[in-house]
């Protein structure tokens, strides 16, 4: 490792080679500003070859940008399309136009924190407020880039890890009553029953929406009371259609009661039907919401947003959200006292925990009903033996 000083003015500077940058392929140093005698600048320079040797710097040409742009290329393959083009756009919209020059040598928490505020203060459209929802994301995006910075040895820390990002507080869910699904399903089918059924399911499953587009007639059990989820879809560039895995890498087995079951034939038999009348047949391998006859190509997912919209307008439930049916799924089994860990396998959740997280306030309403259920049983039990009661009374009251 080679390294050498120079006299500057009344300090001096030390410069130890650290090898070519992985980014840029130029040659770099490491530099620092030393006052003192030689022979104590000559110690401290063979402190910092030895301390350049053992990793740890990044190049002092090397940016934000780089490492960013670096880290991007690598994660791309782990991404799915839809999360890859999204960080590629919060990039470019507000990481590059401040940060993207920042060499990495030089980035400090409190260089993140005034990033932060100035985007939760005017980083948002025309200037307006950015949502702390969107600045996390931001930081998120920083974070995990600068953490393979340092495992890559371009840094000796990680400067976002003790940034301070914007708390976001949890959106309140509000999922539809169950008259509410009747009328969107209802408004759905009025117009094509095939929307109507996809709906239906999302209701009644709590399955993503990727998760449904991705559905072949091979996923539905012959029974029909029952289905798996191993894929699902998403737009790529170009609005390309792709399929990938399911959020948690693993399918799931889903019943369904005989009404969804009963509809979903009735959506079979229309596609069979429609195939034959077109000349095609219809393989098991063709997905169950295709817009052609052969159900050789899914429904885009974002199709199925617009769709889900104009039909909540009709029904005149504007604060409805499609992703709020898979809520409604979750609370509802969760009020009839379906175990957590059944409702989370359902919706295909990481483990139980995260079913807990995202509704905890419902199974706060739940205990409750719980608790009276139980005073409810004591009472009941207590009027057809008011005997053993007043006995059981006696004894508590004496100890």
């Amino acid at each position: 490792m080679k390294g050498h000083l120079r006299k500057r003015g009344e300090a001096w500077e030390l410069r130890a080679y650290a090898g070519r940058d992985p980014v840029t392929k130029r040659q770099t140093y490491v530099t620092r500003t030393f006052r003192g005698g030689k022979r104590d600048a000559e110690d401290a320079l063979a402190k910092l070859v030895t301390e350049v040797a053992g990793g740890g710097h990044a190049a002092q040409d090397t940016t934000i940008g780089d490492l960013i742009r670096a880290w991007l290329d690598l994660a791309e393959k782990e991404l799915s399309p839809t999360t890859s083009r999204g960080y590629e756009w919060i990039v470019k919209t507000y990481i590059s136009p401040t940060l993207g020059s920042v060499p990495l040598a030089k980035l400090r928490p409190a260089q993140l924190d005034r990033f932060y505020a100035k985007l939760r203060d005017e980083g948002g459209h025309d200037g307006k407020p950015l949502s702390a929802a969107t600045v996390r994301q931001v930081h998120a995006i920083i974070r995990r880039a600068l953490q393979q910075g340092v495992r890559w040895g371009w840094l000796t820390s990680n400067p976002a890890a003790l940034a301070s990002p914007p708390r976001v507080r949890s959106r309140q869910l509000n999922p539809p009553a169950p008259t509410g699904v009747i009328k969107l399903v209802a408004t759905a089918e009025a117009e094509d029953p095939d929307f109507g059924c996809y709906l239906l399911l999302a209701a009644t499953t709590g399955a993503r929406r990727g998760e449904l587009c991705a559905l072949r007639w091979s996923d539905v059990d012959p029974s029909g009371n029952a289905l798996t989820i191993s894929r699902a879809v998403v737009e790529a560039a170009h609005s390309k259609v792709v399929e990938k895995d399911t959020k948690t890498h693993a399918a799931r087995h889903i019943a369904l009661d005989d009404g969804t079951a009963a509809v979903l034939e009735g959506h079979r038999k229309r596609c069979v039907e429609r195939a034959f009348a077109c000349g095609v047949k219809l393989a098991p391998s063709a997905y169950v919401f295709s817009g052609e006859s052969d159900g050789t190509r899914p429904w885009p997912p974002n199709d199925v947003t617009k769709r889900f919209i104009r039909v909540r307008n009709r029904a005149k439930l504007d604060d409805v959200r499609l992703h709020d049916l898979r809520h409604f799924a979750a609370t509802r089994l969760l009020a009839a006292g379906v175990p957590v860990r059944t409702v989370s396998g359902r919706l295909g959740h990481a483990n139980a925990a995260t079913t807990l997280g995202v509704y905890a306030h419902f199974l706060e309403e739940s205990d409750k009903d719980a608790a009276a259920a139980l005073g409810a049983l004591l009472t009941r039990a207590a009027a057809d033996d008011p005997a053993d009661a007043s006995e059981q009374k006696r004894r508590s009251l004496s100890h």
